[in-house]
């Protein structure tokens, strides 16, 4: 069993991310990623249209488009071969998938894009 990391504050943890709802509006295979990977790109309403580099591809692109998904604006832009990956699309792991290829968090309800996650 593994062990359960130590309690933290939320407010020194988690209220300083910036965490919102986006729609992907693209997806493309992104060829420049070390490892198969998907370029999308998210329209997160008055935040704008963000870029994301992920590893998603258990699923197909149109099963990815227009759905919503969550992510997090303001970590620093991350060079994934030769693209900026502007926001992180949080996920968790595909089920049977090696490990890094993922499955994205996405609300159940239809809700509005930009809205804060909390």
């Amino acid at each position: 069993m593994s062990e359960v990391k130590p309690v933290v504050q939320k407010e020194n943890t988690f209220d300083p991310l910036e965490i919102r709802v986006g729609r992907i509006i693209s997806v493309q295979p992104e060829p420049a990623a070390p490892k198969l990977s998907y370029n999308m790109l998210i329209d997160f309403g008055k935040f704008g249209l963000k870029r994301s580099v992920g590893r998603f591809t258990k699923h197909p692109p149109e099963e990815l488009l227009n759905r919503l998904v969550v992510a997090v604006l303001n970590f620093p832009v991350r060079k994934i071969g030769a693209v900026e990956s502007e926001v992180l699309v949080l996920g968790t792991q595909f089920p049977r998938g090696e490990s890094g290829e993922a499955t994205p968090l996405s609300p159940i309800a239809e809700t509005r894009i930009g809205g804060k996650v909390f």
